[in-house]
């Protein structure tokens, strides 16, 4: 773990969020809760499964760091359940678990981020924010839309061929099926939508869907890009095309049934 070297924010529109940290490891735990406070956060520690969902009931966090090796069970399994309890809740694993499949696992089962140990705690703020931006950004556009009625200049769902993006409710839909989507994946799936007539960059996508203003390894886009074909395999015919060293596209609407590549 590196320390930070940060200089402490004058602002920040997130510096009244509860994180809850999900660490056994009393010095990690330590390191992080010290950090999050001088970086504005509010900050409530929990060393195991049940300490974690006692604390998110407690609590109501807005984001867990969640550790998965945790003494009395799987941080995944806390992952289903806090999920299940905190429809807004973000959470980012934290984990020395960096095999590409448990990161694919990990993002499956409701991760909004995956960070491996040992890590550097600077970045670790850095995706926290960027994950609490997304979640209140769509938090907000759903409080909107239940208020204000569909009128054509605000449509709530995106098309593209027989794929339909329910804004309101993180959903998609093709061919009479659905699937849930995480606000980190449906942004993701959002902004390939708008941008349909083109292979996006990796780079931009890292800025728009993200909120990355600084260079991180690419293997942040491919995770969630591996997870979202994942979730759609079941709805229809491959959906997401890739264009090696430049980024990721859609299947044009006309090729979308045919099984064209």
């Amino acid at each position: 773990m590196k320390p930070s070297t940060a200089q402490k924010p004058a602002s920040s529109s997130t510096r009244t969020a509860t994180v809850l940290v999900v660490e056994d490891e009393p010095s990690i735990a330590d390191v992080l809760a010290i950090t999050l406070r001088f970086h504005g956060f509010a900050v409530v520690t929990a060393a195991g499964a049940q300490a974690a969902v006692e604390a998110a009931r407690a609590a109501r966090p807005d984001a867990v760091l969640l550790d998965i090796a945790l003494p009395d069970g799987d941080g995944r399994q806390v992952c289903r359940v806090l999920r299940a309890e905190h429809a807004d809740l973000a959470v980012v694993f934290l984990t020395a678990r960096d095999a590409p499949a448990e990161v694919v696992q990990g993002l499956t089962l409701g991760g909004d981020d995956y960070i491996t140990k040992p890590f550097n705690v600077d970045e670790v703020v850095a995706r926290l924010h960027a994950v609490l931006r997304r979640t209140r950004a769509a938090t907000a556009r759903g409080a909107d839309r239940a208020d204000r009625p569909a009128s054509p200049e605000r449509p709530p769902v995106l098309r593209h061929g027989d794929l339909e993006l329910d804004e309101a409710t993180y959903t998609v839909r093709r061919g009479g099926r659905s699937a849930d989507l995480t606000p980190t994946e449906f942004a993701l799936l959002r902004h390939l939508v708008r941008h349909a007539d083109r292979i996006v960059p990796k780079e931009q996508l890292l800025r728009d869907v993200w909120r990355y203003e600084h260079t991180v390894e690419s293997t942040v886009v491919e995770t969630y890009i591996s997870y979202l074909r994942r979730k759609l395999a079941p709805l229809g015919p491959p959906l997401i095309r890739t264009r090696r060293g430049v980024g990721y596209g859609l299947r044009p609407a006309e090729d979308q049934g045919t099984g064209a590549p």
